[in-house]
């Protein structure tokens, strides 16, 4: 099966090459699996469906299923439990805190090196430093950010139940409203829909790595079960995946087509400015040049030992179970960077 996997796959570099469509594995010789993501279908997903449209996955021999996420889903329970084969979990903080409740999940990949979403607030409002979120209206997501904010908060010497921490809703408009004080934005989302409603010059940001701290996310996550089992069908899921991103970053317009082909309802000059944002959290830090989905274990460490301290998480993590760069580290770094 292997043999024939990558021969398939070698035909398929080949073909790509002459601009012909990429050869299938017939339907009996592929592996079924799914990825569940951790949002719902937009740009930030992009290279995952390019390499689906573009029958990467298949030329790898996986019949794979892009499941969407949802503000009541977490990936790592889906993929601790075998629902889903692969996941698109909310980063290394939500790692930590899956591994600290038991959960068997193992990272083989993380997407965004640095930190990529702020707590945003009014510059003219009354919160002007982290002490002045005592008291004050904080939303945010508690599949992962959560953890981040109670981390920047310990530092500080705050206790999370010195403010109101509230479930973030999909929508900024409470906060455009002044009925939230702080909310939680991604560079690439939320941070581009109240710019477009608030003057940008308007707003006061507080971002991790002015904390000395970097929370890499959106971690490629499998369970153990997986990690240990089916370590080929690992490897060919990251190979397809790669060259769909590579395919995405090169050419932005058909990576969102790919994206909108799916969801065609989103906002296209949105998609266009999400794309562009990820790539640059995506080959920042290590990936520069380690390349994409790369694991750094130094960042890594330096997160899980600020969560330790301040008791995010409530005893150390095994760091080598929970992150394996043995699948990442299959793919040559030159053949990862985009």
């Amino acid at each position: 099966m292997l043999t024939r996997r990558h021969a398939l796959a070698a035909v398929t570099a080949v073909a790509l090459a002459a601009g012909l469509p990429a050869p299938h594995a017939s339907a009996d010789a592929l592996t079924k699996a799914t990825l569940r993501l951790k949002w719902l279908p937009q740009a930030q997903f992009a290279g995952f469906y390019v390499a689906l449209a573009k029958g990467y996955y298949k030329a790898e021999g996986i019949e794979l299923t892009i499941n969407p996420g949802g503000p009541n889903l977490l990936t790592e329970n889906l993929v601790a439990t075998g629902a889903d084969t692969f996941g698109l979990s909310g980063g290394t903080d939500s790692v930590f805190a899956a591994r600290d409740k038991g959960l068997p999940i193992v990272c083989i990949g993380v997407s965004h090196q640095i930190t990529p979403f702020i707590f945003v607030t009014r510059k003219d409002g009354a919160v002007k430093t982290l002490q002045d979120f005592k008291g004050k209206t904080v939303t945010t997501w508690f599949t992962g950010a959560n953890h981040v904010l109670n981390g920047m908060l310990a530092k500080e010497g705050i206790k999370a139940d010195e403010l109101k921490i509230q479930p973030q809703q999909v929508s900024v408009t409470p906060f455009v409203d002044g009925s939230v004080d702080v909310a939680t934005a991604t560079y690439y989302n939320e941070l581009y829909a109240i710019q477009t409603r608030m003057p940008k010059d308007s707003l006061k940001s507080f971002v991790a790595e002015d904390y000395g701290i970097t929370f890499p996310r959106d971690t490629l996550i499998v369970s153990e079960t997986t990690a240990r089992e089916k370590p080929e069908l690992v490897k060919a899921f990251l190979r397809a995946s790669i060259k769909g991103w590579k395919d995405a970053f090169a050419d932005p317009k058909a990576g969102v087509d790919a994206v909108m082909a799916v969801a065609p309802t989103l906002d296209r000059a949105h998609q266009d400015f999400m794309l562009t944002e990820v790539k640059r959290l995506m080959t920042a830090g290590n990936a520069a040049q380690s390349g994409l989905f790369s694991i750094d274990p130094n960042a890594i460490k330096t997160a899980h030992d600020f969560f330790l301290k301040y008791s995010v998480i409530s005893k150390p993590v095994d760091l080598a179970a929970a992150y394996n760069a043995s699948f990442i580290d299959s793919v040559p770094a030159a053949d990862r960077r985009p």
